[in-house]
């Protein structure tokens, strides 16, 4: 990446707004600018502004005055990316903001690439790839909790999590150099029962990173949830519940639904991507073929899912259907919820038909999905599940795919160094694991990122951050 040329780029959504601002970085930033921008107080120039203030004015294209314009100034290297920085800030609306950026490329300002702010300063040092990440996390987040985690990564919480276990282990390689390669020397004894406890609780703290993940992406990102279950259960009644709308037709015909119906919701923190299916059933060989083309659907909904809600009929007997979704639920994130608890005449009995799935579900919820009060322990019981309840949005939390594979893998070469300690191996062999641990941990934190890793990256980022 070209990083001696001046950017800008949109940095606010496109389309209607109050306001839309032109973010451009870069050495040439000030003298770009003034070729365009034209201050209010004639007696004023850009060209001396100090960092950290702004400038009222108006911007020019071929010549012309074209819209008040605000500028906000930032000097190097106390900017975003380091760099000399100017936002500037015009009426929202696709026509000015456009003009602004024809008028930036005429005066000598290219074209930002997605994510190439954030990567200037990241290259800068303004910020480590871990706190990068987490500036898209912030961007995408669904739900408040979510954004705190991606605020914390931001804030720093996780590279400084890293840098903990990265420093610990960087004391115990130094040590085993010092043992292995200076035996002379006065060096303190280091004994296989102190270091493989030392690295256990690196190990312990890089596991309980590793744990968190699925939780934290979950609410940064949500999860997608199949409502699954016979026809007439109140599959669609539940999502019309969670919808806050009647989204859903519901009839007491069987097969109402006969394709897969979408719908977004936030079910307390978490976004839940809805889908809700057919109503599944046998058909036979000469059933309904439309109908049987929405069961088959409802089964693939089921193996792609992250949540299954699978809903069946406090109010009935279990029938063989209920009781093929409750094998085909064994083993997923799955929460049976036994729906009409309101038509329910004996609770005994309610619990015995419960308890003939409970082995097949994470947790077993009665409610009735025509009343709002059963949202709130749905949303408890849904948190408890996906193990988001417990989660401080505070804590360092692992918050991509990448920085997962990396943990992982200084985990198990920790847990090949303690190995090799228990087997009675020399201590040279646990100081080339640690080694592995490290370089893995750096590629985390990306204390010396490649070009690829870099790439990966901020292919995610959108133009204008």
């Amino acid at each position: 990446m070209n990083l001696d040329r001046t950017i800008c780029a949109l940095a606010t959504a496109p389309g209607e707004g109050g306001i839309a601002v032109v973010r451009v970085s870069g050495a040439e930033a000030y003298p770009i600018v003034e070729k365009v921008f034209r201050p209010i107080h004639r007696s004023r120039s850009l060209a001396q502004a100090k960092g950290y203030t702004a400038m009222l004015g108006h911007y020019l294209l071929d010549g012309r005055e074209m819209d008040e314009t605000i500028a906000l100034c930032f000097r190097a290297p106390h900017s975003y990316t380091g760099e000399d920085v100017i936002e500037l800030s015009v009426h929202g609306g696709s026509a000015m903001a456009d003009g602004l950026l024809q008028a930036l490329y005429l005066a000598g300002a290219a074209p930002a690439s997605a994510g190439e702010f954030t990567r200037r300063a990241v290259e800068n040092g303004r910020m480590s790839l871990t706190q990068a990440e987490a500036v898209m996390e912030i961007i995408s987040a669904s739900g408040r909790q979510g954004a705190a985690l991606a605020k914390a990564a931001l804030d720093g919480a996780l590279a400084r999590r890293i840098g903990t276990i990265r420093a610990e282990l960087q004391s115990v390689a130094a040590h085993l150099v010092a043992w292995v390669d200076y035996p002379e020397e006065d060096v303190p004894d280091l004994s296989v029962g102190a270091l493989t406890a030392r690295l256990g609780e690196q190990k312990a703290a890089l596991e309980e990173l590793i744990a968190g993940y699925g939780a934290g992406a979950v609410l940064r990102h949500g999860v997608d949830c199949v409502l699954l279950g016979r026809p007439n259960v109140g599959k669609s009644t539940l999502l019309n519940l969670l919808a806050g709308f009647d989204r859903a037709i519901v009839t007491p015909v069987a097969g109402t639904t006969r394709d897969v119906v979408e719908q977004a919701v936030m079910l307390g923190e978490i976004r839940l991507n809805l889908f809700d299916t057919a109503g599944v059933r046998d058909v036979g060989a000469d059933g309904d073929a439309i109908e049987a083309e929405g069961i088959r659907r409802s089964w693939n909904k089921l193996e792609e899912a992250g949540l299954v809600l699978a809903v069946f009929d406090a109010g009935a007997p279990l029938t063989e259907d209920d009781l093929e979704i409750a094998a085909r639920c064994k083993g997923r994130p799955a929460l049976a919820i036994f729906n009409k608890q309101d038509l329910v005449a004996e609770d005994a009995a309610l619990q015995a038909e419960m308890d003939k799935v409970r082995d097949c579900f994470k947790q077993v919820l009665p409610l009735c999905a025509r009343e709002r009060e059963s949202l709130k322990p749905l949303t408890q019981a849904v948190a408890e599940l996906l193990g988001t309840a417990h989660l401080d949005p505070g804590a360092a939390c692992l918050c991509s795919a990448r920085q997962l594979a990396a943990a992982k893998a200084a985990r198990d070469a920790l847990a090949e160094a303690i190995e090799s300690q228990e087997q009675g191996f020399g201590l040279d062999a646990a100081g080339v694991c640690i080694d592995d641990a490290l370089r893995a941990l750096a590629e985390l934190t990306g204390e010396d990122p490649t070009e690829a890793t870099l790439d990966e990256v901020f292919s995610k980022f959108c133009v204008g951050k």
